[in-house]
């Protein structure tokens, strides 16, 4: 299963001089996997320490964090023989080991020739670890070009790389996107789904992925109670399911229009403000499983940060066919885009598709009854409105406004339909070509 981080990763082992890679990403993305089984294929030699399964392995780093200390107990552990300048040796489920994230600061700076990968469910949540000392990255589902690669469909692969907008073209990609609405890009259930692809029919195929989307959401609740199960913390775990109930819920409200602001009211019994459910929104985002979009109430301009309100934000769910898992949406309902959920359906799904490229939080705009549902900002400091139009109906009242009020040198819109480039200044995409922006920005 290819990954879009595996060129990051080549880029890392190629430098003469290197930080340990700390991989982030909710649980189940596939990290393990991404760092052992792919990257791991371009190395001799790959020692996984899985912190979680083998609890023990942390005496490995008892009495001593020296890194040739770490090393020498890691040979006597697996009865093997280290060359450091061939192998790649995991810290899985780094979390749980306090004194192996500890000894990443030394391993940072004693042994910067060797390839030391550390990877974790819940960074965010770490008491501390060596800030400046290691490289972070972050792994989240697939994304739908990830999805594309999966399906091993090659002309059609070659066909998304060169951009191509022809009626077959965009037949048979919008036709995979509703699928990757339904399936998302969790790694259980995209090999579930394409695995199964001619071996059994439509019903067992999507029981299937009905089966693992149920699994995941009821493992990130027991995380919930594994964090937080003596006492009045108890009370707190509760709080972070309502909360993370609750973000399909309010974005299942919007029909055609944008996403909504998340309103503090109604999601925790007695609890009405930012202050009060600002703690489980966190704990929430450390882990991954949201994200936040910012609405801007001004003329957009960098650093967009400096414009934002911190109790001010939409709320999307980090996987697609989760969210529709958890409001009981079906395949053929995704299937149908005649049903008047595929507004925010489409709009989460850019929003995680610019997240896993560009970074959480993304920004959006907001004048009176007008509303651009992003905002994209290139590294020169130029900012461009997104219009998201999920379906064919592709009249875009917002852009109209907000075009009259900064005039802004180009303007992307997104729909559900093939676009059009015929004005270079009006972009008119389709929504699966949303990674691919900056691209088509600078034709």
């Amino acid at each position: 299963m290819k990954r879009l981080l595996l060129d990051k990763l080549i880029s890392w082992k190629n430098q003469s001089n290197r930080k340990p890679i700390l991989l982030d990403g909710a649980r189940q993305t596939g990290k393990s996997f991404l760092l052992e089984q792919i990257f791991g294929e371009h190395f001799e030699q790959v020692i996984r320490l899985d912190f979680l399964e083998q609890p023990a392995l942390v005496d490995l780093f008892d009495g001593s964090l020296n890194p040739q200390d770490i090393l020498d107990n890691i040979e006597l552990e697996f009865n093997t023989s280290i060359d450091r300048s061939k192998a790649l040796i995991i810290f899985d489920e780094i979390g749980e080991c306090q004194t192996a994230i500890n000894s990443l600061k030394f391993f940072s700076e004693q042994c910067a020739d060797m390839f030391i990968c550390a990877s974790g469910s819940n960074i965010g949540l770490l008491g501390s670890f060596p800030v400046g000392k290691v490289e972070l990255l972050e792994l989240y589902p697939l994304t739908f070009e990830e999805f594309l690669w999966a399906s091993k469909q090659t002309s059609l692969i070659k066909a998304f790389e060169q951009t191509k907008m022809t009626a077959v073209v965009h037949n048979k990609l919008f036709s995979l996107l509703l699928d990757y609405y339904y399936v998302g890009g969790m790694p259980e259930a995209v090999n579930v789904w394409f695995e199964s692809e001619g071996d059994t029919g439509i019903l067992e195929r999507t029981q299937l992925v009905d089966q693992i989307h149920t699994s995941l959401i009821v493992g990130y609740e027991r995380d919930f109670g594994k964090y937080f199960d003596k006492g009045t913390d108890k009370i707190v775990a509760q709080h972070i399911e309502a909360v993370f109930n609750n973000i399909p819920i309010q974005l299942s409200r919007n029909i055609d229009d944008s996403v909504k602001r998340f309103k503090f009211k109604d999601v925790i019994h007695k609890k009405t403000r930012y202050q009060e459910l600002a703690g489980p929104i966190n704990w929430l985002d450390k882990c991954k499983l949201l994200s936040k979009c910012h609405p801007i109430d001004c003329q957009p301009s960098s650093p967009l940060p400096t414009l934002a309100k911190k109790n001010i934000f939409k709320l999307f769910l980090f996987d697609i066919g989760l969210l529709g898992n958890m409001l009981g949406l079906t395949y053929r309902e995704h299937r149908d885009q005649g049903f008047n959920y595929k507004g925010y359906i489409a709009e989460n799904f850019v929003q995680n598709e610019l997240v896993a490229k560009y970074g959480n939080p993304t920004y959006s705009w907001e004048y009176a009854r007008s509303e651009i549902e992003f905002l994209f900002k290139q590294d020169n400091g130029n900012i461009y409105p997104i219009e998201v139009k999920s379906g064919k109906r592709t009249r875009a009242k917002s852009l109209d406004v907000y075009k009259q009020r900064y005039q802004p040198e180009k303007t992307i819109k997104l729909i559900g339909s093939r676009g059009s480039l015929e004005n270079s200044n009006a972009i008119v995409l389709p929504l699966y070509y949303v990674s691919k922006i900056e691209e088509f920005l600078g034709r």
